[in-house]
Order: C-alpha cells, then structure tokens, then sequence
C-alpha cells in the first residue's frame, strides 16, 4: 500500500486553521482516489457514495512523545483472515487526549523491514470506544515513516485515521489491533464505519 505512505507524511510548515481543513480534505480525497486505482481495493466507484468521515477537529491532531523501544523478540498480530503477521515494537507513543494521558504503541512489520521500498513504514493500529457503534468493529489505522518522527516526537493527526480493507469485504489479511492499543476514550475523528455495512459485536 505505497500510497498509504506517502499519504501520511506530515508537513512540519506552521498553517493556518482554515489550511489545516484544507490539508485534510485533500488528504481524503487523494485517499478515496488511490482506491480507486489500486487493483486489489474492495472500494469501487458505486460505494464511493458508502464512505463516510467524521467533521474535520483539530482537537484530534496531537503531539506525542516518542519513546524508542528495543524489541529484538517481536509480537504476533492476528489477521481477520485468520493469518498471522509479524511485528516489532518500534516505539511508544504518548500524549494527552481529552485532558487525559494516553499512549499507544507504533510497530514495523518485519516483512516489510525486508523490503527496500517500505522498510521505514510505521504502522499504528487501534481500537477505541467508537468501535461497533460509529466506527467499524475492526479498529483504524494510521501509517507513518521514520523520517516523522522529529526529536523524539509525531504528530498524531486521528483526522487522517482510515479504515483496513476488511470493513468492506472478507478475504483479506488485515491485522487485528493488539489490546495493547486499544483507547478508553472516544477518537470522533478519521474515517467512520461505511454507510452500508452493520456490524455486531
């Protein structure tokens, strides 16, 4: 998913309110276009209609504290597909949501560790208290590259959180986000669950 990274590097220039909407819009924009082109996503252009987003909040885009983990043993994430993927802790996330601290863990796949191309993709899934309700049951993601992480910190920007593959269809390997990551608190922001689809816990 080569577009899921160059999608998510944050721009470090200081903008203004109205940007920043802008910034996000563009951004899901280009997201729903890349579904578009891409061969194997289950989005076609009769479901675009289906996609839904929470209103842009800036009140969801966060600083977080980087604190670089040396994981030599790795965890194992299970798929919706029932496969297994492998991942190293890169690093803990923290940050203050809602008045409340709160932290997250950052992984990178040892696959892709393997691979030229995507061997500084950082990969952030989650789970929250929208799940099953607003948001599909699944959790979210957010991608990132090394290069965003400036000084030991990231902006954490949950406007830009999309849904895997699996809220619209079966039969792909999309990992299922670790207990470890899931929030107590409600991320109203990213991507919603698609118009057309119920879910039950």
């Amino acid at each position: 998913m080569k577009y899921f990274l160059i999608l998510f590097v944050f721009s470090s220039t200081i903008c203004t309110a109205q940007d920043y909407v802008q910034q996000v819009r563009t951004f899901r924009n280009n997201y729903i276009a890349e579904h578009l082109i891409e061969e194997h996503s289950p989005i076609k252009y009769k479901q675009v209609k289906n996609l839904r987003f929470y209103p842009i909040n800036e009140q969801y885009k966060v600083q977080a504290k980087v604190i670089r983990l040396d994981d030599k043993k790795g965890i194992t994430m299970l798929t919706h597909s029932g496969k297994k993927k492998s991942y190293f802790k890169y690093a803990k996330l923290v940050f203050t949501l809602n008045n409340q601290e709160q932290f997250l863990y950052l992984y990178q796949s040892k696959q892709l560790m393997q691979n030229e191309e995507y061997r500084d993709y950082l990969f952030l899934p989650f789970t929250d208290d929208t799940n099953y309700k607003e948001t599909f049951g699944g959790g979210r993601y957010i991608d990132f590259i090394h290069s965003d992480i400036k000084n030991n910190t990231l902006m954490l920007d949950f406007n830009k959180c999309y849904n895997p593959y699996c809220a619209y269809a079966g039969g792909f390997n999309c990992p299922i986000p670790p207990k470890e990551n899931n929030l107590k608190v409600k991320i109203k922001a990213g991507e919603k669950l698609p118009a057309n689809i119920n879910q039950e816990h």
